[in-house]
């Protein structure tokens, strides 16, 4: 109790959604707990009710969901009373008031010191929570067991040659420490080669397996960026283990030469012959027809000629979600893109997803319309929520998973997806794309399943990404009486304001900046550019520790990347009310124990880190709360019948992005709130056709998202501003070492597609083409210089050394005079 300094406030009053209500405020070493009475129902005798009949309330507030707190102190002669303001990332806002100035910053400061001034993630109320039934008895801790789920796939030790393998390559995370212990990579790569191509991978996140599916044997893998760098590095061992990841479906030697076999005259698999005739395909929209055709097409000099097929699949795709011009920028701080020369049986789609740092803002706008949720019952302002973005970025999600769902179940093709680091947006894009693909994964053991693997295991940053030990940057005291010489001269208090607001101004301007800045440099870490270990394939990101070892919270890495995937399931869930078995509530419980830190799972950024904080045995799973209150999660719509030649109950589902809505319940408003007058049909009746529904009785529908921003391959750039940078024409081939194109726009149309071609992309790509084109005249000039190999000799240990880091030294200065 050394963190409390005042453990109980009688009189104090809370006031939420307008109403106020009076009570006793209580303060632990993990919770605020408002106790009230609530005045009888208008209804009851008043004659017959007796004093201390009706029951106490009790509202509890764990410290951690706390995001921002602010005092505003009134002293005791005063009208107004001081309060303190709450606002949760659960979305709940608080104003808590007092009538005696001391006991408010007494309570603000104890809020404070059991917030931001832990130090340490064991201090969180994880480690002290002993559950009481019904999960007393539950073990969360096993539901997901690596082996056990790809055994499921199909994928074992003792089972038949799939064309993959389990590694120990990473079994004690020496090889990767963000990555699970257990890697899934095709059987004819062996870990040798594994060592090599993880050192051309950021954080050595080389491309592993996550999804197999079980009819047409294609695969999601993911990874991380390639370090290419402006002296466009490469790796023949990255390059052979994505031809072998490519290759797995094919019968013949994965290393051959590349089927040139015209694809009229092939055979199909065998596990194609299984595929239902009734294709998901009669449903797609024209925008989605137009994405896929792109893909088909991307490879050939005019569209309709027929492509290539290597190792017997067409469309096999590399998905980069960054926008194109974030990717490219990363050359100039020793990573980047694939250069698709190198990888000529595959094409490369954008998906022009934006980083952490826009997510953030965009919620953030979102929260500063329902920010006055304490003191006012008036509902959020539409135009602003339009404004946010949020539902935006959420479409657009959804249609780059619409994308890669469509690529393995109806192209039947492999994809491998990444970011920058891999471990934001390739989680949001694998885990989405294996819902709309497998109905396990639409159960509620399935979904377990599904977070544990590819966000828990493959290391999506929770501790990051949450900001559990809050920052002292989110309290904030409004209209502090500071001390001082009250009879300061008036020109000296000139100045004084005249050098306020130079700094405000200039504060600004910063802040601007650093918003291209963020927005360019498309990193998922707080990441010095100047720092040379930026651009080292084995620098691990770990919670920053100050002084004496106490880690903090990095506020610029707190995002809101596993909440969108929440919402995004929500959307689908909304658009199959059917498909699913767990209800929205279930969603949105998890999202606030993402927060709550009363349990171990969100707690750490990588397997490895639970595992060294013994986390299994020192804290409860959140699947224990669930689990064992199964029954309030189901959903009573759900029907398990899976038959793919029955319209509303096939295998595949694909997200219908104009349809996304506010999350109304997440944010705690009603429907009508944010999404306009309800919808008169059932939902299951209104969403169980593809037709959208009636916008006179629901919220106006979006326009068709197009999460594709370009497709490259080694012959071909095709999207808007598709530029070269050696100045030849975007649909002629390319010279070795010349990265396609640069585009920081989303294709709409085949109109404006060629409309932007012919425009020759835009000023920013422009910029960027000529950056990059002086530095890597200054790197070929240097290697010369030093007797450096060029990129087409790189050999065997192709990555990042001290030279390259002296050349990435040279590219930063020109990145900071471009983003200026």
């Amino acid at each position: 109790m050394e963190r409390t300094r005042i453990a109980k406030v009688d009189e104090a009053k809370l006031v939420r959604r307008g109403q106020q209500i009076d009570g006793t405020l209580h303060l632990t070493p993990h919770h605020l707990i408002f106790v009230h009475v609530p005045p009888p129902p208008a209804t009851s005798d008043s004659t017959t009710e007796r004093p201390g009949q009706s029951r106490p309330k009790e509202i509890w507030i764990t410290y951690p969901i706390i995001q921002k707190c602010t005092l505003r102190l009134f002293p005791s002669w005063s009208p107004h009373l001081s309060s303190i303001r709450l606002q949760c990332r659960d979305f709940n806002f608080y104003c808590l008031c007092f009538k005696d100035e001391k006991k408010a910053r007494d309570v603000y400061d104890s809020i404070k010191a059991w917030t931001c001034k832990l130090g340490k993630i064991e201090k969180l109320y994880a480690f002290s929570y002993q559950p009481q039934n019904p999960e007393k008895d539950s073990n969360g801790w096993s539901v997901y067991d690596a082996k056990q789920e790809f055994k499921r796939l199909g994928i074992s030790e003792k089972g038949a040659d799939r064309g993959w393998r389990l590694s120990n390559i990473n079994t004690d995370y020496s090889f990767s420490p963000t990555y699970p212990s257990l890697l899934v990579v095709p059987s004819q790569i062996s870990d040798n080669t594994l060592k090599f191509a993880g050192r051309y991978r950021s954080k050595v996140r080389l491309p592993a397996l996550t999804y197999l599916h079980p009819v047409n044997n294609c695969s999601i893998t993911r990874c991380s960026q390639p370090l290419v760098g402006v002296r466009q590095n490469r790796s023949i061992q990255d390059e052979k283990l994505l031809l072998s990841i490519f290759s797995t479906t094919s019968s013949r030697d994965p290393l051959s030469e590349p089927n040139t076999t015209p694809p009229g005259s092939q055979t199909p698999r065998s596990s194609e012959g299984d595929l239902p005739s009734l294709s998901p395909e009669a449903t797609l929209t024209d925008a989605e027809v137009f994405e896929d055709e792109i893909i088909k097409h991307g490879a050939n000099v005019e569209l309709g000629e027929q492509p290539q097929v290597y190792g017997a699949q067409q469309h096999n795709l590399i998905i980069d979600a960054r926008p194109t011009v974030n990717a490219y920028a990363m050359q100039a701080v020793g990573m980047g893109t694939e250069n698709m020369d190198n990888y000529p049986f595959a094409k490369k789609a954008y998906l022009n997803i934006d980083n952490i740092h826009v997510m953030r803002q965009a919620l953030e706008k979102v929260i500063d319309t329902l920010k006055e949720s304490d003191l006012t019952p008036l509902g959020p302002n539409k135009e602003a929520l339009t404004k946010s973005g949020w539902l935006k970025y959420i479409a657009n999600m959804l249609d780059g998973v619409g994308i890669i769902a469509r690529q393995i179940g109806i192209q039947h093709s492999h994809v491998v997806i990444h970011c920058s680091d891999g471990w934001d947006r390739t989680s949001q894009l694998s885990s989405l794309s294996q819902l709309c693909l497998d109905p396990y994964y639409r159960t509620l053991d399935g979904f377990i399943v599904l977070v544990e693997k590819d966000w828990l295991s493959f290391g999506h940053m929770f501790a990051n990404r949450s900001g559990h030990l809050s920052s002292e940057k989110w309290f904030n005291i409004e209209n502090e009486r500071s001390g001082g010489d009250s009879n300061r001269s008036s020109p000296a208090g000139g100045s004084n304001a005249l050098e306020d607001a130079f700094l405000k101004a200039k504060g600004f301007f910063n802040k601007e900046n650093n918003k291209s800045r963020e927005s360019l440099v498309d990193s998922d870490t707080e990441v010095n550019p100047m720092d040379p270990s930026y651009a080292s394939p084995k620098r691990v990101v770990t919670p920053s520790a100050g002084p004496e070892g106490k880690h903090v919270t990095k506020v610029k890495e707190v995002s809101p990347i596993f909440h969108q995937f929440l919402d995004a399931t929500y959307q689908l869930l909304w658009q199959y009310p059917t498909r699913f078995e767990f209800n929205e509530r279930f969603l949105r419980r998890l999202l606030y124990h993402l927060y709550s830190c009363q349990y171990g799972t969100f707690l750490y950024n990588s397997e490895k880190e639970r595992r060294d904080a013994n986390a299994q045995a020192r804290t409860r799973s959140v699947w224990d709360y669930f689990l064992s209150r199964r029954a309030q999660f189901l959903n009573p719509n759900y029907d398990a019948t899976v038959d793919d030649h029955e319209r509303g109950k096939e295998r595949l589902i694909f997200p219908r992005p104009r349809e996304v809505r506010w999350w109304s319940e997440v944010f705690g408003r009603e429907d009508a709130e944010m999404n306009g007058p309800i919808v008169s049909l059932s939902a299951a009746e209104s969403f169980s056709h593809h037709s959208a529904p009636d916008s006179s009785k629901s919220h106006e529908l979006l326009p068709h998202p197009i999460a594709l921003s370009g497709v490259e391959t080694a012959e071909k750039a095709i999207g808007p501003g598709a530029v070269d940078i050696g100045g030849k024409s975007p649909s002629r081939s390319r010279s070795p070492a010349q990265p396609a194109r640069l585009s920081g726009q989303s294709l709409s149309s085949p109109a404006q597609l060629q409309e932007m071609s012919d425009a020759g992309g835009s000023d920013a790509m422009g910029s960027m083409k000529n950056g990059l084109e002086a530095l890597r005249s200054g790197v070929a000039a240097l290697g010369m210089a030093k007797g450096k190999p060029g990129p087409e000799e790189v050999g065997e240990e192709a990555g990042t050394g001290e030279g390259d880091r002296e050349l990435h030294g040279m590219a930063r200065k020109e990145m900071e005079i471009e983003m200026q």
